[in-house]
């Protein structure tokens, strides 16, 4: 997947170890996203993130990714690829930074990577803690539609949503 194809506003480089101090400070800045997904995040639970893969997937499906403007970390997106099927891209994590959040940021690249995916995908499919009305309100804005699917973790339940791409 050619990663500048995500954005025409922003370079998109894949994440690093060398990059764990700058993703920890976006992550420590959105403290409510932790209220519903706990624990709160540390570099060694982000690096874990980094690496952790559904079953049946490999390295090369995932990509933790940092969206950049003038050295400036934006977002922090994390995708699989042809996940839960061939047809879908799986959004596992996204977060903007809070020193941009409100000014249509997180709408853009959501909005222009669908448009890069949609040249090979179906389907854009994610989930959000339920309860979390800050996460659901974002994604149902951005075109997502609940599927009916609610998967139950360990502390909190996961609903899924989904977004057709294209006609």
């Amino acid at each position: 997947m050619e990663l500048r194809l995500l954005s025409t506003e922003f370079q998109v480089i894949k994440l690093k170890k060398n990059h764990l101090d700058l993703i920890l400070k976006l992550c420590q800045k959105n403290p409510l996203y932790y209220e519903f997904c706990p624990p709160f995040p540390t570099k060694e639970s982000i690096e874990e993130d980094m690496k952790r893969l559904p079953s049946k997937k490999t390295s090369f499906d995932k990509f933790y990714v940092g969206f950049f403007k003038e050295n400036m970390l934006y977002a922090v997106m994390d995708f699989i690829v042809e996940y839960p099927n061939e047809k879908t891209v799986f959004i596992g994590f996204f977060m903007v930074n809070k020193e941009v959040q409100h000014r249509g940021v997180g709408s853009k690249i959501i909005e222009e990577a669908c448009l890069a995916w949609k040249k090979r995908f179906a389907f854009v499919r994610l989930g959000y803690v339920q309860g979390n009305q800050q996460s659901e309100s974002f994604w149902l804005k951005q075109g997502f539609e609940k599927t009916g699917i609610v998967v139950q973790e360990e502390k909190y339940s996961i609903v899924v949503l989904e977004k057709k791409l294209g006609g």
